[in-house]
């Protein structure tokens, strides 16, 4: 390397996270508003750009914490972006992780020095994003679609109990297409991705409810 190679000049890292959550059985993604150029007032998806003196993911745990308050998040390195133009101010690649929360669990921080607003958005309902967020929401999306049967990731929607039709609720969300219970939950099972607790929810005026809980390892069919 030639460190007066002008073309090793002026570059810069990206670190961006997909969050997502399922509410009341609808799938959503977290989204800011910038306050700042470029794309000041436009939402993007949860980062900001890394320090020099950190690694990328000490960067994108500071700039989650910054921008939305939420810490301790467990998050899946996903894909990098390095199309040259991605941003108008200089060469940026953008590192992308994906991470799922329980949004009834967090409490999201609305405004920073930096942005203007930050929430929870349906999948079908998102707006335009600055950057190149538009494409990486896409993938991001479907590589969780892809996932959905064979990673650890999604434990963290869910409480330590759950529903049948709690967990059906949010797969069929996240896949955006109708599932068969009984078929899902024979394909679940024989996966291994949960077991019956042996114990029941009780609702007033309803049928007790058969409790599930994630295997401690979910091993990929």
């Amino acid at each position: 390397m030639q460190k007066e190679n002008p073309l090793y000049k002026n570059q810069g890292i990206h670190v961006i996270t997909a969050l997502f959550t399922v509410e009341d059985g609808k799938f959503k993604v977290l989204l800011i508003k910038r306050g700042n150029e470029p794309f000041k007032n436009k939402w993007i998806l949860v980062g900001g750009a890394c320090y020099n003196n950190e690694t990328v993911e000490e960067a994108m745990k500071r700039e989650m914490y910054e921008k939305t308050g939420l810490k301790d998040v467990k998050t899946t390195f996903f894909r990098i972006y390095s199309e040259p133009n991605r941003s108008p101010v200089m060469r940026m690649l953008a590192v992308v992780y994906i991470g799922v929360i329980d949004c009834k669990k967090v409490k999201i921080l609305k405004k920073t020095t930096k942005t203007k607003d930050a929430d929870w958005f349906l999948i079908d309902r998102v707006p335009p994003l600055g950057y190149d967020h538009s494409e990486i929401l896409v993938d991001a999306i479907e590589f969780l679609k892809e996932k959905i049967f064979d990673s650890q990731i999604l434990k963290a929607l869910f409480p330590e109990t759950f529903t049948l039709p709690d967990i059906c609720n949010a797969y069929k969300s996240i896949l955006d297409k109708d599932i068969d219970r009984r078929n899902f939950r024979k394909k679940l099972l024989s996966n291994k991705i949960i077991e019956p607790t042996g114990t029941f929810e009780t609702v007033e005026g309803k049928k007790p409810a058969k409790l599930y809980r994630f295997c401690k390892d979910i091993v990929a069919p």
